[in-house]
């Protein structure tokens, strides 16, 4: 193997034994020794990727994974600026709905999603939402400091969850003035406009996408004060991610943290709803939504909504 291979493939593995979850439980001998096998004479980092995602998959938490420079370029290169699914409606009888897909990219791409998330959860709100629909069902992944600079507001200040690596370090979520904030420290962006009803209930949707990040922000409204949550179980990988960049270019997307909600419950595996709605697939109920139909009815058994 050249020398530049070797290194490469070291550093990587290096990584992954300093920072994954499950680092404490694997045999780290082993996986050296079947990486480097695997790599065999390696003239160049490309030819050391295929023993670097085998690795990875070792890792048994289903959730770490590697880019090429070309993926990476892929993902964080060029900003997106606007979201299709991000959108912010007045459900009848005074209901605010809003849709959060997952997001990710550079920064200017977070930055573009918090504008036209927050714009969407104001245009919710318009005439004074009595509670909310917060539907996670498209939230693939991605970061989770965007998608709780919009949710913040709904979400209300405090304490909403945190990260527990494998030594059980914590790294604290909180909202302050309805933007996030990471062990105090401010995640980027400013306050975020107040609702109209304080503290309202809240209904949260989620479906078998509901991936990644889209676990994490479920989990911040885990614990909240009136508040439900609708539809199937997540995805199953309630776990944090860290990139690391590689001297190529590439990146080690790699889990280092599970989740774990504001009373200090981990996750690590798929996260029922309090109330299991599956959406029926017959072609005539196309149209229909059994999952937003179940949450709007129990938001209007709710006092600020309940119309007498």
């Amino acid at each position: 193997m050249a020398p530049t291979a070797r290194t490469y493939l070291s550093k990587a593995l290096g990584i992954m034994e300093k920072h994954s979850l499950n680092r404490h439980k694997l045999d780290w001998t082993a996986i050296r020794s079947k990486a480097f096998t695997r790599t065999g004479a390696a003239q160049k980092p490309s030819d050391t990727y295929p023993a670097i995602r085998s690795a990875l998959a070792a890792l048994g938490d289903h959730h770490s994974t590697f880019w090429d420079p070309e993926q990476a370029d892929e993902v964080l290169g060029t900003p997106t600026s606007t979201f299709d699914d991000l959108e912010g409606r007045s459900l009848e009888n005074g209901i605010g709905y809003i849709s959060l897909p997952g997001v990710d990219g550079p920064t200017e791409t977070h930055d573009a999603y918090v504008r036209q998330g927050r714009k969407a959860v104001a245009k919710a709100d318009g005439e004074g939402a009595c509670g909310w629909v917060v539907d996670l069902r498209r939230e693939t992944g991605g970061g989770i400091w965007p998608v709780l600079a919009v949710a913040g507001p709904v979400l209300g200040d405090g304490t909403v969850g945190m990260s527990v690596d494998a030594d059980g370090d914590r790294s604290v979520w909180s909202i302050r003035n309805g933007a996030p904030y990471e062990d105090g420290k401010s995640a980027g962006w400013s306050a975020g406009r107040p609702l109209s009803t304080s503290r309202p209930p809240v209904a949260v949707l989620t479906g078998r996408q509901t991936r990644s990040a889209g676990e994490a922000v479920t989990v911040a409204f885990r614990g909240r004060p009136n508040t439900r949550s609708f539809g199937e179980p997540t995805a199953g990988v309630p776990t944090g991610n860290a990139a690391y960049r590689l001297s190529d270019g590439a990146r080690l997307i790699l889990t280092g943290a599970k989740d774990a909600d504001r009373t200090g419950r981990t996750y690590d595996e798929p996260i029922p709803p309090d109330e299991e709605v599956i959406k029926d697939p017959r072609p005539v109920a196309r149209r229909q939504d059994a999952v937003l139909d179940a949450a709007q009815r129990w938001l209007l058994k709710q006092a600020p909504c309940h119309r007498p």
